[in-house]
């Protein structure tokens, strides 16, 4: 993928320096607490790895975060196909995020997808990009709504992975933005 800039953040594919990073946001409490697991150190260097590859073939996917002034990188933020939910279509595109506690309430996540969702609409022509979370996540919801997102509760649904022993993460709500209503947004 060719790096996308914005005003603060470089978006762009997984490089070796940023694994202890991608472990860390991936083990947090905090960060994790609407996931019903924690990754260890291979895990997350599994999942990392996957994350990468998805870039090098499709040219999108939950990219690297990075403030260019300092190299950090700060966690992901990223658009990608919704595969692993078989009740969805195939072509459908999702926008979705995780930082390290220490960058939240900064803005990076909405400027970041804002630039995920031009890239979506502008470069790749989507018709449509959408994003769910645990339905008491109301940080990320709370992102949804900004980036000019709109709930659609006929579609909201119970996470086929998250196991019945934390019934409080099933339910997930779900959101949509049309390019029209992106375009209408954005004037």
């Amino acid at each position: 993928m060719k790096p996308i800039r914005t005003k603060r953040l470089i978006l762009r594919n997984w490089e070796d320096r940023d694994r202890q990073l991608f472990h860390r946001i991936n083990s947090d409490e905090r960060v994790m607490e609407f996931f019903p697991f924690r990754r260890d150190r291979a895990a997350a260097d599994a999942k990392m790895n996957e994350f990468r590859a998805a870039i090098d073939r499709d040219g999108i996917g939950f990219a690297a975060a990075e403030i260019p002034a300092t190299g950090e990188c700060i966690g992901f933020v990223g658009i990608t196909g919704t595969d692993h939910l078989p009740f969805l279509p195939a072509s459908m595109i999702e926008i979705g995020w995780r930082l390290a506690p220490e960058f939240w309430g900064k803005g990076y996540v909405t400027e970041a997808a804002e630039a995920w969702l031009a890239y979506g609409f502008e470069t790749l022509a989507l018709d449509e990009i959408v994003s769910f979370a645990v339905a008491d996540n109301r940080r990320s919801t709370a992102v949804m709504e900004r980036l000019g997102m709109t709930a659609d509760p006929s579609a909201d649904f119970d996470h086929p992975s998250i196991p019945d022993s934390h019934p409080a993460l099933k339910r997930n709500v779900f959101y949509r933005l049309s390019r029209q209503d992106w375009q209408a947004n954005r004037g």
